[in-house]
C-alpha cells in the first residue's frame, strides 16, 4: 500500500476528461417517475445524522418498530432514513443493530407489497471510518440470503460539499487547494476507524482481510466510463461485471459524475445491489435537487429574540475545535461559554452527575437572558487503551452532554449539536424525537431538521445536525451570527 502523492485540486481536475454534458439528474427523475417500471424504495441506514447532508423534504426515522416502518412504506416518498448511530457502538452492538433493523425493513416491506423492491443504502463517513464490511455483511446476509453471487456491494464515499472525490481509486480529502490522500489525514489515524489505504481497492483488501484473493472481485467505474459513456456506458459497464458478491467502486470528482453513475445504475434493470456510500449518492439516487441553505428569515425565528440559542458541541476532529475557538473569539460577549471537562466527567458517576447539574443551571439562567450559549467538551481528546475502551469514554461524554439537554426546560431559539455522536443522541434521546422532516441545509452540507410531534422536547424548534468534519473555520460561527 504505497502512499500516494498530494496532488493540486485545480490542474488535477482540469486535466481530466471534461464532465458528460446531458443532465443526469432529469434522466433519473424520469426514470424514477416511470408507471411501466417503478423504481424499489430505498432505505438508508446511517450510521450516524450527518448522511442527511444533501437532503430536503424526507423523512428520518429514530426508531424502527414494524409498525412504523410499515406506515413509512405506505407513504408516497421514494425513500426514507433510519438513524442507527452505530459508528457510536462496538461491532458485536453494531452488527446486532443493524440485522434487527434489517429484519423489521424486510417484514414491512413483505406488508406492504414491497418484497424485493427495497434498495438498501448503508450510509457512511465520506472520510472511510465506520464497520465496513460488517454492516454490509449483515444487509447482505437479511436481504439475500447466504450466496455470494447474488449481488456486488457498491462502494461510493464521494461527497462533493465536503471535498471528498475519488479519482483513479484513490480516495482523496481537499484540504485547502490540495487533495490529500485519504489514507494520509488526520481522519485515517480514527481511534477506533483508523486505517492505511487511500486506494479504495487497498482499503477493501484491508477491512476484508483474506475475502478478496489478489484483489479479484474487485471492480471500478472509472472517471472515463462516466464522462466519455454517459448513462448508457455505465449501464453497459455494470451489466459486464461478474456478479460474484464483489465490490464495484465508484469514481466521481464532480456532482454530475454521481448524477451519471446513478442514471445508469438505474438503467441496468436486474442488477441488485447493497449500498455502502456517502451521501452525495442517496441524494441523487433519491431524484433531489440541490437547493441554497435555509436562511434566518425562512425559519421565521421569533422577532424580537425572546431566548437564546444553543449549541452542543462534542466533537474532536481538528476541524470542529478550530471552528469552536473562531465561534468564541468572534462571537465575544455575546456568546456564553461552557466547558465540560471530559476527566470529570469520567471520574465517576457522582463527578459526572454534579458536573452536569452545574451545567444546566448556567445555561437556563443563560438562555433566559436570551444568551446564546455554547456548552463544549473540553478539546484534549482523551483516548483508552483500545478501540473498545474509546468507544466507552466517547459515549460517556456524549452521554452527558445528552442529560445537560434533558434538563433544560427552557426553549432555546435553535439547537446546533456539533458532531454525528452528539446530534444522534441530541435527537434521539435529549428532544426524544422519533420522527423528523429534513428541512434542507443549514449551510452546504449542514443538515436542517424539523420535528413537530407532540411527544417530542422542544418541538418545531429547528435543530441542526452539524457534521464535525465539514465547513470551513468560519461556517460555525457564520451561521450562529446569522440566526441570532
Amino acid at each position: 500500500m504505497a502512499p500516494y502523492p498530494t496532488l493540486p485540486c485545480d490542474r488535477t481536475l482540469a486535466s481530466l476528461p471534461p464532465e458528460h454534458p446531458s443532465n443526469a439528474l432529469n434522466q433519473i427523475n424520469d426514470l424514477l417517475s416511470s408507471s411501466t417500471s417503478p423504481p424499489r424504495r430505498l432505505v438508508v441506514l446511517d450510521d450516524d445524522p450527518t448522511g442527511t447532508q444533501t437532503c430536503h423534504d424526507i423523512s428520518v426515522l429514530t426508531v424502527w418498530d414494524i409498525p412504523t416502518l410499515t406506515a413509512e412504506f405506505r407513504t408516497t416518498s421514494r425513500g426514507f432514513f433510519i438513524l442507527t448511530n452505530s459508528r457510536a457502538l462496538p461491532p458485536t452492538q453494531a452488527e446486532r443493530l443493524i440485522r434487527e433493523i434489517c429484519q423489521n425493513v424486510s417484514h414491512a416491506a413483505r406488508e406492504t407489497g414491497h418484497e424485493n423492491r427495497v434498495d438498501i443504502v448503508l450510509r457512511g463517513d465520506s472520510t472511510l471510518r465506520g464497520h465496513f464490511p460488517l454492516e454490509v455483511d449483515v444487509a447482505r446476509s437479511v436481504f439475500f440470503g447466504p450466496a455470494d453471487d447474488a449481488d456486488a456491494c457498491v462502494l461510493a464515499p464521494f461527497f462533493f460539499q465536503g471535498g471528498r472525490l475519488t479519482i483513479d481509486d484513490v480516495h482523496y480529502v481537499l484540504e485547502g487547494d490540495e487533495l490529500v490522500p485519504a489514507g494520509e489525514t488526520q481522519f485515517a489515524q480514527d481511534a477506533t476507524f483508523g486505517y492505511r489505504s487511500s486506494n479504495l481497492r487497498d482499503y477493501v483488501l484491508e477491512k476484508a482481510p483474506g475475502r478478496f484473493e489478489a484483489g479479484r472481485r474487485i471492480h471500478s467505474v472509472t472517471l472515463r466510463d462516466i464522462r466519455i459513456g454517459g448513462a448508457e456506458g455505465v449501464c453497459e459497464r455494470l451489466l459486464g461485471f461478474p456478479r460474484d458478491g464483489g465490490v464495484v467502486i465508484v469514481n466521481a470528482a464532480a456532482e454530475s459524475d454521481m448524477h451519471v453513475f446513478v442514471a445508469g445504475l438505474l438503467l441496468a434493470k436486474g442488477a441488485r445491489y447493497i449500498y455502502r456510500t456517502g451521501a452525495a449518492f442517496v441524494s441523487t439516487r433519491l431524484g433531489i435537487y440541490p437547493k441554497q441553505p435555509i436562511t434566518a428569515a425562512e425559519l421565521d425565528l421569533p422577532t424580537p429574540r425572546g431566548t437564546g440559542g444553543l449549541i452542543l458541541a462534542g466533537s474532536y476532529v481538528p476541524k470542529t475545535t478550530a471552528q469552536l475557538k473562531y465561534l468564541t473569539e468572534t462571537r465575544g460577549a455575546s456568546l456564553a461559554v461552557i466547558e465540560m471537562k471530559v476527566e470529570e466527567l469520567i471520574a465517576s458517576s457522582q463527578s459526572a452527575a454534579d458536573l452536569v447539574a452545574r451545567v444546566v443551571e448556567q445555561t437556563e439562567e443563560n438562555l433566559s437572558s436570551g444568551m446564546d450559549t455554547l456548552i463544549m467538551t473540553s478539546r484534549a481528546l482523551i483516548k483508552g487503551n483500545d478501540e473498545l475502551s474509546s468507544l466507552t469514554i466517547g459515549s460517556k461524554v456524549a452521554e452527558a452532554l445528552v442529560r445537560v439537554l434533558e434538563g433544560i426546560e427552557v426553549r432555546p431559539r435553535f439547537i446546533i449539536a456539533k458532531g454525528g455522536i452528539t446530534s444522534s443522541d441530541a435527537a434521539t434521546k435529549g428532544l426524544r424525537m422519533k420522527r423528523a422532516l429534513i428541512v434542507g441545509q443549514a449551510a452546504a452540507g449542514v443538515p436542517l431538521w424539523r420535528c413537530d410531534e407532540p411527544t417530542s422536547r422542544h418541538r418545531g424548534v429547528p435543530f441542526v445536525v452539524f457534521p464535525g468534519n465539514v465547513g470551513g473555520e468560519s461556517t460555525l460561527s457564520d451561521l450562529v451570527t446569522a440566526w441570532s
